[in-house]
């Protein structure tokens, strides 16, 4: 199963990156969570969300403080946003909500990242489960997660009251 920080550490070790990995004795299982644990910003948590898009399983990578915008969702992907359940995800992905990482995802799974994260010199997503994280610049979060690209999906803070 990928729910391991160990499985992540390795994967990351083929880029170098290993011991950016962190874990902590709470939960960074959510975008508050985390920025509390880690003494930062939520917009520099990188959250992944995990989508259906018909049959094809996207995790789309975004900063912690953005919400998705149906209609530019729908305009990219072309198909309404679904996201999985949790027996999806874990049947998929042997992830949990709170830990689903960007990194090592198995077919057909496509992985995308929102532009929202451009705005971070660093972001933080998890690293395997509900206790970890990883720091990466936005640029070595892209190569490592083998994404397919960027893409703008989300609202702006100010939008998303």
């Amino acid at each position: 199963m990928l729910d391991s920080v160990e499985h992540v550490r390795s994967y990351l070790g083929q880029f170098g990156a290993q011991d950016r990995v962190i874990e902590f004795s709470v939960s960074s299982a959510t975008v508050e969570l985390a920025a509390k644990a880690l003494g930062c910003e939520p917009g520099r948590i990188a959250k992944t969300l995990s989508f259906m898009a018909g049959d094809r399983p996207i995790f789309l990578v975004a900063a912690g403080d953005r919400r998705i915008d149906n209609a530019k969702y729908k305009q990219f992907f072309g198909t309404k946003a679904r996201m999985m359940n949790a027996q999806e995800l874990e049947a998929l992905t042997g992830l949990h909500f709170g830990g689903v990482c960007p990194f090592d995802l198995p077919e057909p799974c496509e992985v995308w990242l929102d532009i929202s994260l451009k705005a971070y010199d660093v972001v933080y997503p998890a690293a395997g489960n509900e206790q970890s994280a990883v720091r990466l610049t936005p640029d070595e979060l892209n190569r490592f997660s083998c994404a397919r690209g960027y893409c703008d999906v989300t609202k702006a803070p100010a939008e998303t009251v």
